[in-house]
């Protein structure tokens, strides 16, 4: 099947259209083509060329023009508006004080409508904006969240390496990348050295990760043990794109280094080199600290649930044959300690005690110390005797 490769923007996405019969088109021509969003403008990725239809997605759309001057003229007219555009959304996202970034901003061909595009950390109620935008623009407004890699892809930018953003201008998907691509590459993992202008892993680590994976497998470990021609060693260091490895050995008491050829030194293979290991397709590195947060909270619902089951282990443990224990009599207090027993005496004393102007025996020495026993009295109706 006979396709032409468009891409919308610049180091964007290649899509499939048919090309019109009788035209000739070169890469970079700007045509006119139809979408399920209407009619857009595009440039031509590379010329009419043949494809299995397995790797083409029907229903195959024509294009439908080539690009004239007046529809040059109004893509220019839609870049003008831009500018006061821009402006004019971030004034209404500052006066609604809304949680978001304002990126990027496109108006359709045929100005119909325009895309704003924002990043947040969050989900933002926008619907109060999208009202005023509308009043303002009097068109169809339309409001996306992009992720931290897209924001990063539409501004652009200058990357470690001193070139533009691979995202930027290379790339037309984003590909999975992991931290296990730079450790067969022999990278630092320091976060600061392997990330890009967005924070995440660099894209350009996917690249070459099938020829780094590949002789990743027959190279020493650095640190192991290999014979050399010269005796054996220490692998230092390697080199996966000269296939160089730099021994390090011991000779009259001190230490040389030397490079040997791959091919020339024999050392025992890595241990389930053959195995695959799983890939782990994080987008970014976890930092250390969610990791101690996540054993925080799983040791506090450990505990919490050895608390709960604390009681239901005791009864287990004890006898079958144990005394059930005593029950107190409703409306007595449980005693727990000297305090209580003090309580309880006191309410005795009270409940027990003689009418007013009347004193039971004893009673008045009840607070004396027990070595100094009451004195004996006179039953009540004999005379007292004399002494």
């Amino acid at each position: 099947m006979k396709v032409i490769g468009i891409k919308f923007k610049e180091g964007g996405k290649i899509y499939f259209f048919a090309p019109n019969e009788g035209e000739e088109y070169e890469a970079g021509m700007q045509v006119v083509v139809e979408t399920s969003k209407g009619l857009e403008f595009a440039a031509v990725a590379y010329p009419p060329r043949e494809v299995d239809e397995s790797e083409v997605v029907q229903p195959l759309k024509p294009i439908v023009r080539i690009a004239t001057e007046k529809d040059i003229e109004q893509v220019k007219r839609n870049l003008e508006r831009k500018p006061q555009a821009m402006k004019l959304a971030q004034e209404k996202i500052e006066k609604h004080n809304l949680a978001m970034k304002l990126i990027d901003c496109e108006f359709a061909f045929d100005g119909s409508k325009v895309i704003f595009y924002f990043s947040a950390e969050s989900r933002v109620d926008f619907r109060d904006l999208v009202k005023d935008l509308a009043s303002a623009f009097h068109i169809r407004i339309e409001l996306r969240q992009v992720g931290i890699r897209d924001e990063t892809r539409l501004l652009g930018g200058i990357a470690p390496c001193g070139r533009e953003c691979c995202c930027a201008g290379a790339m037309c998907d984003f590909k999975k990348v992991s931290i296990k691509m730079a450790k067969v590459q022999g990278l630092s993992l320091n976060p600061g050295k392997i990330s890009g202008l967005c924070g995440r892993l660099m894209c350009c680590l996917s690249y070459e990760n099938d020829y780094y994976s590949e002789v990743y497998k027959k190279m020493p470990k650095v640190g192991s043990e290999v014979s050399t021609p010269d005796g054996k060693g220490t692998v230092a260091s390697v080199n996966m794109l000269k296939l160089v490895v730099r021994v390090k050995q011991e000779k009259d008491g001190s230490l040389t280094y030397k490079d040997y050829p791959l091919d020339s030194i024999r050392f025992r293979g890595k241990k389930g080199a053959e195995e695959e290991e799983p890939e782990d397709f994080e987008e970014e590195i976890a930092e250390e600290t969610d990791v101690r947060e996540n054993r925080a909270d799983a040791g506090e619902r450990a505990e919490r649930r050895e608390r709960q089951n604390r009681p239901e282990r005791n009864k287990k443990r004890e006898p079958a044959d144990a005394p059930a224990p005593e029950k107190a009599a409703q409306g007595e207090p449980r005693e727990r300690g000297g305090r209580d027993k003090r309580r309880r005496n006191r309410k005795h004393k009270k409940e027990n005690a003689a009418p007013s102007g009347e004193r039971k025996p004893n009673e008045s020495q009840a607070g004396e110390r027990r070595s100094n026993p009451p004195r004996q009295e006179a039953k009540r109706g004999e005379p007292r005797g004399e002494e």
